[in-house]
């Protein structure tokens, strides 16, 4: 078996010949630990991301098969981007930076977590009509694929696992007007909640829609969210699974149309009161299943929902800061996981700048001597 078929082979309950050894990319500030340590080159750790040449020539030296970020997407983002804008410069270095969305953020150079957001474009129906709906309209240009990689994508011989990106619901939407704008927004105008949530899933589906009139073999379809944080939710479920669920439905529908059965999604967080619209709705595959202070896992999830649910991710990362001896009983916790079936181990967010090269190279050996007899 190659990796793909071992991919397509786990999460459809077969039988494979072992566990592809897979990552989810890196923090920018790793790559440039490891360039200054000699394990990668300047031009590797400047020229990363998801899914290039550079991404596999990094996942060879550490011993990884593939990232999980492979794959051809569409743009159903607001375009066009404002251009960004420095408007101010505090004494102590940190930006106030007005940036694509209009939203003006506080920025520092030596900062690693997501900027604070102090202003928001968005203010109501008047900034929606003027600003975002003109720029979420469909154009083909927005999700045309080069032929040469829609050759490579109907090739049944290919190696990796190749998904196609199907946009953001909600996640994107909380980037575009802010979190308390949208918690409020339901409440105050729930008719323009509804039709930024419609604007946004239609635009989503359209892109799908053509990318698969050019190209079908997929592997799995993904979205994106990063919804929830360590407590739950950023969205009340009740209201998620009225609004949004139905649009999952829709272009999951589209997927299996097209004989894509797996179905992924991307949210950080403690996402379980989400699972069940999502699983209603066609996505079966949750990732990157953080571990956290939550001790997020896919045995509960599993004991729950069954066989339909899947998933890729929940290696606890931090061990790479550690030891040998962490790693190993690291992966000794996941034989348990692996063996419930439909599970590939990935860790579970980007590799962060406190982990030692060696120890992830450790880690590559270790699992696949343990999972790829």
């Amino acid at each position: 078996m190659n990796n793909r078929q071992r991919m397509l082979s786990i999460l459809n309950y077969g039988t494979p010949d072992g566990i592809p050894v897979i990552h989810f990319g890196y923090w920018s500030d790793t790559l440039q630990k490891w360039a200054a340590e000699g394990h990668i080159t300047q031009e590797e750790a400047d020229g990363w991301y998801d899914g290039s040449e550079v991404d596999k020539s990094i996942a060879a030296k550490l011993g990884f098969d593939f990232g999980y970020g492979a794959g051809v997407g569409s743009d159903s983002d607001i375009f066009p981007l404002l251009e960004m804008e420095v408007i101010e410069t505090l004494p102590d270095g940190t930006r106030k930076v007005r940036n694509g969305y209009g939203n003006v953020l506080l920025q520092k150079d030596d900062a690693g977590s997501i900027p604070a957001e102090v202003e928001h474009l968005f203010k109501g129906r008047r900034e929606w009509e003027e600003f975002f709906l003109p720029r979420l309209q469909f154009d083909p240009a927005r999700a045309t694929i080069d032929p040469q990689l829609a050759e490579h994508i109907s090739d049944p011989n290919r190696d990796d696992f190749f998904g196609l990106y199907c946009g953001s619901l909600f996640g994107r939407i909380r980037n575009w007007i802010g979190l308390e704008n949208t918690a409020y927004l339901y409440a105050d105008d729930p008719d323009l909640f509804v039709e930024i949530i419609d604007t946004a899933a239609d635009l989503c589906f359209k892109c799908t829609e053509h990318v698969l009139k050019q190209a079908s073999a997929f592997d799995f379809g993904h979205f994106w969210e990063d919804i929830c944080f360590k407590s739950g939710p950023l969205i009340n479920p009740a209201v998620f699974d009225k609004y949004v669920g139905p649009h999952y439905k829709r272009i999951t529908d589209l997927l299996r149309a097209h004989g894509i059965g797996l179905v992924s999604l991307d949210c950080d967080g403690k996402i379980d009161a989400l699972i069940p619209t999502w699983l209603h709705n066609g996505v079966n595959t949750m990732f990157p299943i953080e571990v956290g202070t939550w001790d997020a896992s896919i045995a509960p999830w599993r004991e729950q929902y069954g066989r339909d649910l899947r998933g890729v991710g929940g290696m606890n990362k931090t061990v790479f800061a550690h030891d040998y001896a962490a790693i190993d009983a690291e992966i000794e916790r996941l034989v348990p996981l692996v063996e419930l079936g439909g599970y590939v181990p990935c860790p579970d967010h980007r590799i962060a700048p406190d982990a030692k090269w060696e120890n992830v190279q450790y880690y590559c050996d270790k699992f696949r001597k343990r999972f790829c007899p």
